[in-house]
C-alpha cells in the first residue's frame, strides 16, 4: 500500500526551497514564502533543508513538506543519522529524505541501522540514491521513496545547467519498480527537462535551483549574455 502522503504526490511538481549558507535569502521566513509562493504556483510538495525552515514552511503551506537536515559538505551529509532524521520528524516533516548511498556514516550506522527505527516509528522515509544498487536497496529495507537526487556529480550543489537529469536512470528505476514511488531530482533546469523525467516513469520530479536559487538563474543568463 502507498501511504496517502506519498499517493500525494503522483504526478506532481515538488520544489526544493532551500538557501546556502552566507546567501540573502538564508531565513525561515524567506524560505516560508517561496514555499508558498510555489504552492500558489501549482506545487504539490515542498523539499526543504534545516529545522527552522521545515518548521515555517509546514506552518505556511497545506502541501507535503520533504524535510532534511544538512550537516557539512562532504561524505553523507544529507540527514546524515537517525537523529538527524528523528529532529525533522519533530520540526513538522511529512517525509524525511535521508543519504541512501554506502558510504561510512558518521555515527558508524548503516542505513538500515537507520531506516528501521524510523519506520517502526512510523515515518515515511524517502531515500536520496546514487545509482541502481542504491535504489534497490533502499526499496529492500523498507523505504518508501526513492529518488535520484544523488546520481551526478555535484549532487546537493549548484552544478550549473550541464547534462540535465538522469533520465536513464530513472527509466532503469521505474522499469525495475513499477509500482514503486520513484522520484527524479538533480538538474532539472528546465520544463522540458521535467517532461522528460516523467516521460520516463517518474512518480514526481523535485526542481530547486532553476525555481528557487535566484543567484544562479542569474549567473545562468549573465553567461549567456556575456560569454
Amino acid at each position: 500500500m502507498i501511504d496517502p502522503v506519498i499517493q500525494q504526490l503522483k504526478g506532481k511538481l515538488i520544489v526544493s526551497c532551500q538557501a546556502y549558507m552566507g546567501e540573502p535569502l538564508r531565513h525561515p521566513e524567506t524560505m516560508a514564502q517561496m514555499a508558498r509562493a510555489c504552492e500558489l504556483g501549482g506545487a504539490g510538495g515542498i523539499r526543504c533543508q534545516g529545522l527552522s525552515d521545515i518548521s515555517a514552511i509546514k506552518g505556511r503551506t497545506e502541501v507535503p513538506v520533504i524535510g532534511i537536515w544538512k550537516e557539512g559538505h562532504e561524505g553523507v551529509y544529507i540527514t546524515p543519522t537517525l537523529r538527524h532524521a528523528r529532529a525533522c520528524v519533530a520540526a513538522g516533516a511529512d517525509i524525511v529524505a535521508v543519504d541512501a548511498t554506502d558510504r561510512p556514516r558518521p555515527d558508524g550506522k548503516t542505513l538500515e541501522d537507520t531506516v528501521r527505527p524510523l519506520k517502526e516509528e512510523g515515518v515515511l522515509v524517502m531515500a536520496d540514491c546514487a545509482t541502481i544498487e542504491d535504489i534497490r536497496h533502499a526499496f529492500a529495507i523498507g523505504c518508501d521513496i526513492a529518488s535520484t537526487t544523488l546520481s551526478h556529480p555535484g549532487a546537493a550543489i549548484d552544478c550549473g545547467m550541464a547534462d540535465g537529469p538522469d533520465v536513464a536512470l530513472m527509466r532503469q528505476a521505474t522499469t525495475e519498480f513499477p509500482d514503486k514511488p520513484v522520484i527524479c531530482e538533480g538538474r532539472v533546469h528546465t520544463p522540458a527537462d521535467a517532461k522528460a523525467a516523467m516521460d520516463a516513469g517518474a512518480w514526481a520530479v523535485v526542481v530547486g535551483t532553476a525555481i528557487t536559487h535566484p543567484t544562479s538563474i542569474t549567473s545562468w543568463f549573465v553567461e549567456a549574455i556575456e560569454g
